[in-house]
């Protein structure tokens, strides 16, 4: 039990790139499948697919696809920031601005397209992999009476952490891609993986093994008598 929760608060993203001429284990990789398959959904549903990308090729076309930082990012970014290490552990949230560019920490900050090639920070970069997995599923399948969708969407939240989780106690690093979910390069991944129309990205993840040792950097969370209330909110004798 001690080993699982230890497993819980190492697990992290790895938003470096990885050695791509280290390939994941067949093995492990479907221990991270088995992992996946055993996800808890809403009335077993199991609404997903995963696509398995590991030819170079098809690695190359999708990281060549271009994934602009939107406006919108940045700004709600924004709010997430701590500008010092005193501040973030007093916060217990959010993430150390100097993770970020320059450019990102201007709560005023605005992106004019004739500037986006002035600014490289808006243009991210694809680290490379020598694995990624792509899960999709069909939101015209909800789960029943479920409003927005959302056990379904909670489902897909559980298969990321399983897989997470089996990936870091394997030792290999796992970064989550949020962008390849945005409408413009969705349409391109589709076309590249031939992913039916009727489906969505829901996310993909990198996996490998990181070049370089990364920096650390400081991790917080809230107490646990920060979130928990006792038989009625707002009550923290537990």
């Amino acid at each position: 039990m001690n080993e699982l929760l230890k497993l819980i608060q190492e697990r992290h993203s790895s938003r470096m790139p990885f050695d791509t001429k280290h390939p994941i284990a067949k093995q492990d990789l479907l221990q991270i499948l088995e992992a996946g398959r055993w996800t808890p959904t809403a009335h077993n549903m199991q609404n997903f697919e995963i696509i398995v990308v590991d030819d170079e090729k098809l690695l190359e076309s999708i990281g060549n696809i271009k994934r602009p930082v939107s406006e919108t990012f940045i700004r709600e970014n924004y709010q997430q920031l701590s500008f010092s290490e005193e501040e973030l552990r007093r916060k217990k949230i959010g993430i150390l601005a100097s993770m970020f560019p320059s450019s990102w920490r201007n709560p005023d900050f605005r992106l004019d397209s004739k500037d986006e090639k002035a600014d490289p920070s808006v243009q991210r970069p694809f680290p490379a992999c020598p694995v990624m997995l792509i899960v999709v599923y069909d939101p015209a399948k909800r789960a029943p009476a479920s409003e927005g969708d959302f056990l379904g969407i909670l489902s897909l939240g559980c298969l990321m952490e399983n897989m997470w989780l089996m990936a870091n106690s394997l030792g290999i690093d796992f970064h989550i891609m949020s962008s390849l979910s945005a409408d413009s390069v969705e349409k391109e991944i589709k076309n590249i993986l031939h992913i039916p129309g009727n489906l969505k990205i829901a996310f993909s993840c990198r996996l490998g093994y990181l070049i370089t040792t990364p920096g650390k950097h400081l991790r917080v969370r809230r107490d646990i008598s920060d979130f928990t209330n006792h038989n009625k909110f707002g009550n923290k004798d537990l």
